[in-house]
């Protein structure tokens, strides 16, 4: 402050004249939660410095007062027809059950769960909706636990998108986290709807240290050929139409690899060839796999394919329909 009783409330913030009014929220917040009074008891410098950047806070973000402000210096007050006095701001810390109840009242009121979460979709992060829940407890209002919303609760969630390769084999995730870069691992044979648990990575409480736990909500990617029922994976596994009447050794792609399955001659569309323990993992190794048969025809028939298919219909033996006619008449 200069002799003149003057603050520099652009100073006092440490921002731009030029800052916005999000430049100018944005240091609020980090000077705030650096000096308030519960994360420095008893020094009385930190209380008065969180006093100052409170009272050029609220000027410097009301558009009014700032362009008097700008306007007049430190005869601002004056000009807009108030009393003449500097401002000030006298803080009844009491008045609160927790230190974001008080940065919220002064950004604009806030409702309790519109509270900053902490929770950033940086690289190789996530997105995340949540947030310091009403209740809060603790703080400069009173004893932790005597809050005036409710019950203390700093449990988090967010919900995280896997590959299905990713959720097969397992793998590891960089996520932001109140701007903390933390390594989580996913093991291998998570489903949709699966849950992990980060202990001590939730929301926290400022002023006091503790923090609740993350909750990931897990969701698997559809993929274009693999399915996943619970715990059984299939899928569809395209015949020639001689593979299907003919059979034999027929080789196929599963997870693990390529291989090679033995198609019984004859064999019904819509039956399925299992493939045991080449399947999803699960607790006790792995499951099954099933691929259900398909036909696949070309789009189009070469000539050679087309001489064979006459002939196969003039030496066929049977009619595949007389059965079905019989039935169908009523």
């Amino acid at each position: 402050m200069s002799a003149n009783g003057y603050r520099d409330y652009f100073k006092v913030l440490g921002v731009e004249r030029s800052a916005d009014a999000d430049a100018v929220k944005r240091s609020f917040r980090k000077l705030a939660r650096q000096y308030h009074p519960d994360v420095n008891p008893g020094d009385a410098t930190a209380e008065s410095k969180f006093k100052e950047i409170s009272e050029a806070y609220e000027v410097l973000s009301d558009p009014d007062k700032r362009r008097r402000y700008e306007q007049f210096g430190q005869y601002w007050s004056q000009a807009g027809g108030g009393s003449g006095a500097a401002p000030g701001f006298d803080v009844d810390f009491g008045n609160y059950g927790n230190f974001d109840e008080f940065i919220n009242d002064l950004l604009g009121r806030f409702s309790g769960n519109q509270a900053g979460s902490g929770f950033g979709a940086g690289p190789g992060g996530f997105g995340f909706s949540g947030g310091f829940p009403a209740g809060f407890a603790g703080g400069f209002g009173g004893p932790a636990g005597a809050g005036r919303s409710g019950a203390l609760n700093l449990d988090a969630e967010a919900t995280i998108s896997v590959s299905f390769a990713e959720a097969f084999r397992g793998c590891e995730r960089t996520l932001a986290v109140n701007e903390e870069r933390v390594q989580v691992r996913i093991p291998a044979g998570v489903r949709s709807g699966s849950r992990l648990r980060l202990k001590g990575k939730g929301n926290l409480q400022p002023g006091t240290g503790r923090r609740g736990d993350l909750y990931l909500n897990l969701q698997l990617q559809d993929h274009p050929i693999w399915r996943l029922d619970g715990d059984q994976l299939s899928a569809d596994l395209p015949l020639s139409l001689d593979e299907l009447a003919l059979g034999g050794e027929v080789r196929v792609v599963t997870p693990d690899g390529e291989a090679t399955v033995q198609v019984p001659p004859g064999v019904a569309l819509g039956r399925s060839l299992r493939l045991k323990g080449k399947g999803w993992p699960i607790k006790e190794g792995r499951g099954d796999l099933l691929l259900s048969l398909t036909l696949k025809l070309p789009e189009r028939f070469s000539d050679g394919e087309r001489q064979l298919l006459e002939q196969l219909r003039e030496a066929r033996s049977s009619d595949p329909r007389r059965e079905w006619m019989r039935a169908a008449q009523l």
